[in-house]
């Protein structure tokens, strides 16, 4: 969706769960074959759509995955060519779901937090890491022990 001014309004999570080895914490991150990227799963809102929903509807369309959102993380201000780009973020854990290769998305990653930030395609994606580490409970693993 875009705003009366041209911005571009977007929304996405950053989202988590714990390993199902070692229950260590892990974050999901998408690779988009259009873009040869890493990010976190996001998307364009649909018109009338507000960001949280367009935010999980964007996790299980990227993911597979069905959330439950969290704390409210930091926007992401952007140009997209010559329009700008607006991207609110949430925290939100995985509950449940399979991911499945798609146009959009042909791989999903759950990594480590070190490794998902060193694997982010995009610098501007990298504080939302340590943002979701601030946010979370410490016995999640929440804190900046990562960073």
């Amino acid at each position: 969706m875009t705003m009366a001014d041209g911005t571009i309004r977007a929304a996405g999570c950053v989202l988590w769960r714990r390993g199902p080895v070692d229950g260590q914490l892990e974050i999901a991150l998408v690779h988009r074959p259009k873009y040869d990227d890493w990010s976190h799963p996001k998307g364009k809102l649909k018109r009338g759509e507000d960001a949280l929903t367009g935010a999980q509807r964007e996790v299980l369309e990227e993911t597979g995955m069905e959330c439950e959102p969290g704390a409210v993380l930091p926007t992401a201000h952007y140009m997209a060519g010559v329009r700008p780009k607006e991207v609110r973020y949430w925290a939100a854990e995985a509950t449940e779901g399979s991911f499945e290769p798609n146009r959009e998305v042909d791989r999903l990653l759950w990594l480590p937090p070190t490794a998902a930030r060193a694997r982010l395609t995009q610098d501007r994606d990298r504080p939302l890491v340590d943002a979701l580490l601030r946010a979370l409970p410490a016995d999640v693993g929440g804190d900046a022990t990562y960073v």
